[in-house]
Order: C-alpha cells, then structure tokens, then sequence
C-alpha cells in the first residue's frame, strides 16, 4: 500500500511540474507575440485600401509608397466618359510622416489574440506632394476641354411653325467650367482621392430654361390668340380669320412679351371692307324690259364699321374660342353677296321710259307710269342704287318756290320720293324733260295709295336712266347720284 501512494504521490508531482512547464512556455509564447505585434500590424490589417498585415510601419510606408507610385487621377464627366491622370505625369509623390506609425501605437498588441480575427480598414490620410501646374495643364488639355468636344447650351426660345408658334427646348450641351473643375482636382487630389465626378454645378446651364415661366406665359398667351377663330357670315360663302392670319400679327420682345400689331388688325379690317361693302359699287342689273344696264352710286350697300370691327376683334382674339358672327356693319343690304346684292324684292325705276315696277319676292306686285324730275331745269331725279328710308302719310313738300301736299310720301333719297300727284292728268311718256317735277317720283294717286300699303321700309331702290345725263341739282349730290356732274370743277 505504501509503496502505491508513493507512485502516485511522484505522478502527482511529475504532472504539475510539466503543468508549469506548458504555462510558461505559454506565457513566453503570449509575451513574444505580443513583442512582436509591438512591431507589426495584425493580420487584416488594411490602410486605405491596402492590406499591410504583419508588416513593420518601414514595410507599410514602402508598400503606400508604391501604391502612391502607382496613383492613377481619374475624371468623369456627367455623360460617363472617363479620363486619367497618371502620378508620375504630376510628379505625386509620398511624403513619409508620422500617421502610419501613430496607428500602430494604437494597436494594442497585448490583444494580438483577438486582434488577429476579421479585417481591420483604417483610413489613413496619406501625405503626398505634386505639381498643381502640372495638373492644372493635364486638366486643360483632357478632351472635354477642346473645341471640337464642346457643344454650347442652347437657350429655350418660341419658334414660328406653319401653324403658328411652338417652344423649343433647352439643350444642356456639355461646355464645362475650366476653372471650376481645376480648383476641383486639386481638392481631390490634395485629399487622395481617385476620382473626381462632374456634377451639374461645374456645367454651363442655358440662361433660358424650358421650365422659364415668361416663357410658358409667352406660349400660352400667343396659343390663346391662335386658338381664336372668328367665322364671319358675310358674302356668299364667308370669311374665316385663323391662325394662319393671326400669327402674323404677332411678334415676341425681347422679354418674352408678345405683341400684337394693331396696324395689322386695321388692313384686314380694310381687306374686309374692301372685299364686301358694295356702297357704291356699280352693280349690272336685268331689266324688266329684258336688257342689263349698269347702275352704281347712291346709299344701298354694306358697309363695315371699320372702328367697331377692329375694336371687335381685339376683345375676341385672346379668348381662345370659335365665334361666329356678322362684321360689324352700319349699314346692310338684302342680299349677303359682294356682287349682286340686290335680292329679288325691289323696286325699278326706268327714268327713260317713265315707268316703275315693284317685284316682292320676284313677283311683280306694282307698276305704274311716272313723272320723274325735269332735266330741262337740272331737276332730273338721283339716279343709283337707294331703299325706302321712311313712308309718311299726308306730308308737305317745300322747296324755294313751292308746297305740295301729298297723301303718300315714300322717300328713298335726299327730299326725294314716291308721292301721289293729284294735280297731274298724264304720267310716262315725255314729260319729265320739259315738265317733270322737282326731282320726286310722281305717281297717280291710286297707285301711290296701294305702293304705300304694300312697301316695306328698306326695300332696295334701282333707279337709272338709259341714256347719258348730267345731274347737278343739290339732291342728286347729297344723294351721291350715280349721273351726278360737280360744275364747280369745270370751272
């Protein structure tokens, strides 16, 4: 039994000693490790991106110092294209200072056991030196700098289309600010950056943008005019101002405000005029006798204000609508034609063969023999184109020398008219050339009294004579006599 407890007793003892032995092997092996951490950097270790585990900081600054060899600059314009700057072409170089050996002494290389696990990225701002006017120049000369490269930005602006105006776009172009972009590489560079991204801010920018709002207000202002149209029932087959009219009453300023030229807007408000007044217009006219004869002058006719049209149109041309409607006249006719607008209800005066026919809706209702003025006495009757202005029952016609009462009176120029002439047996024939009257149209008095009922007021007047004379009485001037002579100027 002795003996076993002593054999044991000596295993006992034999066991701790190797027990010490593995612990201060241990510690010896934890201490020389640490000793040596004090000299290194643990593993997955990386200074900017490079890995420098287990090297000394003479090791880590040889490797920065190659990796700075190998710097490569590289500036990237907004569309993507890249262009490169090497180091040496700037003469970039390493300047060894104090940053790589002060983040050793922060590791704490007793805890080189868990220090060792997993990757350790510090950022390290590494000091390097270069020559700013080398890479100012490198900069200048890259391709986006060259002339054939640059395309300018292109202002927003109205363009005239073939219907009207339309807004073009704004290109950006691509033309960078040098300067800008200088300053800007030398911070990155300064910094170690590798990359310099163009962004907006070191671009040109046109000065008139799509989104410019006197622009968009030119725009909708000038579509507002070009939208209206104004359909006028005139003539026989109408009028139409559009767009294609309109637009070229429109300028745009400078500023972008647009102006319409009134000038303009008053000759067409004279095309109109010019094309559909018929006031005194010679027109040819078919006889009851089966002959055409010309006739103009007188008062019949449209006639287009032209003061109220073209204020008219001025307050209708922004609204942006269709609008149908009559021009503004102040004087119509029966008819809406430029050429004939007579219509078919009418009364014809034949001064040579003294006789008058009234046709109501191209039936002849009336005719009678008259007696019309004296031209032996310059009193012949207005010739032209009239309508009834007024009927007046029991009148009394004055003139320097005479008063005649009438039953009828139906006037359709200066003091001049059909009336009732009781004092007269005799009517047609030739008595209007010794013995007409003072310039009325002489009727028997049952005729006047059944023209007067069955004549509306405004019913077109065709007076004319066959052949050649010369009117010079005061009535046949103010009523713009188409035979009318001003003696005055002969003399």
């Amino acid at each position: 039994m002795r003996k076993q407890k002593s054999a044991a007793k000596s295993a006992l003892i034999f066991m701790s000693i190797i027990t010490c032995f593995l612990l201060i092997a241990l510690l010896v092996c934890y201490f020389y490790t640490a000793s040596y951490y004090k000299e290194h950097f643990f593993p997955g270790t990386v200074l900017n991106g490079i890995a420098v585990d287990k090297m000394t900081v003479e090791e880590a600054e040889d490797k920065v110092a190659q990796e700075v060899a190998d710097y490569i600059f590289t500036v990237e314009t907004r569309d993507g294209e890249k262009y490169q700057i090497i180091g040496p072409d700037i003469d970039y170089v390493y300047v060894p200072g104090t940053e790589i050996s002060d983040i050793l002494e922060e590791q704490d290389n007793y805890k080189w056991i868990t220090g060792r696990e997993g990757e350790k990225n510090v950022d390290l701002e590494v000091s390097a030196s270069y020559n700013k006017q080398k890479l100012d120049k490198l900069v200048s000369q890259l391709e986006c700098f060259s002339d054939s490269y640059i395309k300018k930005p292109q202002d927003a602006y109205l363009r005239e289309s073939d219907t009207g105006y339309e807004l073009v776009e704004a290109e950006k172009g691509n033309q960078i600010r040098l300067k800008d972009v200088q300053k800007l590489a030398r911070k990155a560079v300064d910094m170690g950056e590798t990359k310099l991204v163009l962004t907006d801010d070191v671009y040109e920018e046109p000065k008139v943008k799509s989104n410019n709002k006197k622009l968009k207000k030119a725009l909708k202002n000038i579509n507002s005019y070009l939208h209206t149209k104004i359909k006028y029932d005139v003539g026989e087959n109408g009028e139409v101002l559009d767009a294609k009219q309109i637009k070229e009453w429109i300028t745009v300023g400078a500023d972008y405000s647009v102006i319409l030229d009134e000038s303009k807007v008053t000759h067409y408000v004279q095309y109109l005029a010019s094309k559909y007044n018929t006031y005194g217009d010679v027109r040819k006219f078919k006889t009851t006798l089966g002959d055409t004869v010309k006739i103009g002058g007188g008062d019949y006719g449209w006639v287009i204000d032209k003061d109220k049209e073209k204020a008219q149109i001025l307050s209708e041309i922004s609204s942006g609508k269709t609008i149908k409607r009559e021009p503004v006249f102040n004087q119509t006719a029966e008819v809406k034609s430029e050429t004939y607008d007579i219509g078919n209800t009418y009364i014809e005066i034949d001064y040579t063969n003294q006789h008058m026919y009234f046709y109501d809706n191209g039936k002849l209702k009336l005719e009678s023999d008259v007696v019309t003025g004296n031209v032996s006495r310059s009193w012949g009757s207005p010739d032209g184109l009239f309508k009834i202005i007024y009927k007046e029952r029991d009148a009394t016609l004055k003139g320097e020398n005479y008063a005649s009462d009438v039953d009828y009176f139906m006037v359709f120029a200066y003091n001049v008219g059909f009336h009732d002439a009781s004092w007269r047996s005799d009517f047609g024939k030739d008595i209007y050339k010794t013995s007409g009257s003072h310039g009325c149209i002489n009727m028997p008095g049952d005729l006047a009294e059944k023209l007067y009922q069955i004549l509306p007021v405004g019913t077109p007047v065709i007076a004319y004579y066959r052949e050649p004379v010369e009117l010079t009485a005061e009535n046949a001037k103010i009523s713009n006599a188409y035979s009318y002579v001003d003696k005055s100027r002969e003399q």
